[in-house]
């Protein structure tokens, strides 16, 4: 399992960076995919709960360091979205279009209401979402878009990524 997660963490580091260099000159209404949250959807499909919420916060601490938002905001999303999203392995067969898609609506619009929800609790110190622009739906349509082609590229190396399951 701790292979899994250090690969999880170490992909979703690439991805942050990919994120914000590369993708950050081709953004939409200043959005980007999120591809670190595609990846971390990917390996808490696979290999379940306790390693997605693993992997989750690995990569959420790593992603905090790379951001400018308050330390271990990342870190709490992706944990919580980890682990929604292992709670749903083995209740879908992993098809190539459908399942990448619906899982990352599903992630994409759970960060949006955790998001709220930190907003309010914290007198609006953490930045969310708002409903009515186009931020929060370029993002939805990025990230539904992209996450077939993630789920194929990332299908390549399920040797690193899931965990060995023994008899």
């Amino acid at each position: 399992m701790a292979r899994s997660v250090v690969w999880t963490a170490i992909f979703a580091l690439v991805a942050g960076i990919l994120q914000s260099t590369l993708l950050g000159r081709l953004a939409v209404y200043g959005t980007v995919p999120d591809l670190a949250l595609g990846i971390l959807i990917y390996s808490a499909y696979l290999n379940g709960t306790m390693t997605g919420q693993l992997a989750g916060f690995c990569s959420g601490i790593l992603l905090d360091f790379l951001s400018a938002s308050p330390l271990g905001l990342n870190a709490l999303l992706r944990t919580l979205l980890g682990a929604a999203c292992g709670l749903v392995r083995g209740a879908f067969f992993l098809d190539a279009l459908f399942l990448p898609m619906a899982l990352a609506a599903g992630a994409t619009f759970g960060k949006a209401l955790i998001l709220l929800a930190l907003h309010f609790l914290f007198s609006g110190a953490v930045p969310a979402y708002r409903l009515f622009e186009p931020v929060l739906w370029t993002e939805l349509l990025l990230n539904i878009t992209t996450a077939p082609l993630l789920f194929f590229f990332l299908r390549h190396f399920n040797p690193l990524l899931s965990v060995r399951r023994e008899n």
